[in-house]
């Protein structure tokens, strides 16, 4: 039989306080909520579950590609990867370091680790807001070079110990991964971090203990081959 689908585009506001525009039409109708990425990927998700369980509404869950596990083109194995970070703007008030700890103890462990870069969309400009007008500001895509030069930042002004996370610290860089023009580009976090990767969207790897497999694949992608040692 046809099904009628709603189509909700209210963006990050349907699941953030917004959860009753999709289900209160799901009580008698079909309604499907499209993401990016893994439904699943995201906690906001999952407390949407928990509710439409409550709510005795049934679901159904559609997975999907994510960078969580996209990210083995650039040759890094999954299994060898450690807890992921997410890496957000700083602000002139507001300059969180803490995620560079989460790095230094994968790189300690001989792990990976997988950054995930900051996305602003539909952001409220609160001068605007302040006088009654609701206006969002432009978007925003954090970039690898952006990424990176938080993180050296960050060891850097906290006088963190360096051995383990400094500028010749091996990385990868991608963009727009899974598509036609997707970019990946390996070296030292100094080195990416003037390399142009184009358009959004971005990720970086912080690069652990490497596998002779994993050194031959990211000497396929590197800037500069002889910064991958030979395995």
């Amino acid at each position: 039989h046809s099904i009628s689908l709603d189509h909700i585009s209210s963006g990050i506001n349907a699941e953030y306080g917004g959860a009753d525009q999709i289900l209160e039409p799901a009580k008698d109708q079909d309604v499907a909520f499209l993401v990016v990425g893994d439904p699943l990927g995201a906690t906001t998700h999952t407390d949407i579950i928990l509710r439409t369980i409550k709510q005795g509404i049934s679901y159904k869950v559609i997975h999907n590609a994510s960078i969580m596990n996209a990210i083995a083109s650039t040759g890094l194995q999954l299994y060898n990867f450690g807890d992921t970070v997410s890496i957000c703007f700083w602000k002139e008030d507001w300059r969180p370091t803490s995620f560079v700890d989460k790095i230094v103890k994968n790189r300690q462990n001989g792990l990976h680790c997988l950054c995930l870069l900051d996305i602003r969309v539909k952001e409220i400009d609160w001068k605007h807001m302040i006088r009654g007008r609701k206006v969002y500001e432009p978007p925003q895509y954090m970039t690898v070079n952006q990424a990176i030069d938080q993180i050296l930042k960050s060891m850097k002004e906290e006088d963190r110990d360096t051995r383990y996370l400094n500028e010749k610290t091996l990385c990868v860089g991608v963009a727009r991964l899974g598509s036609s023009d997707q970019v990946i580009k390996a070296g030292t976090l100094g080195r990416l971090l003037t390399e142009d990767f184009g358009a959004p969207l971005h990720s970086l790897c912080i690069v652990g203990k490497l596998h002779a497999l994993e050194a031959d694949m990211l000497r396929h992608y590197a800037v500069d081959p002889d910064e991958i040692p030979l395995l």
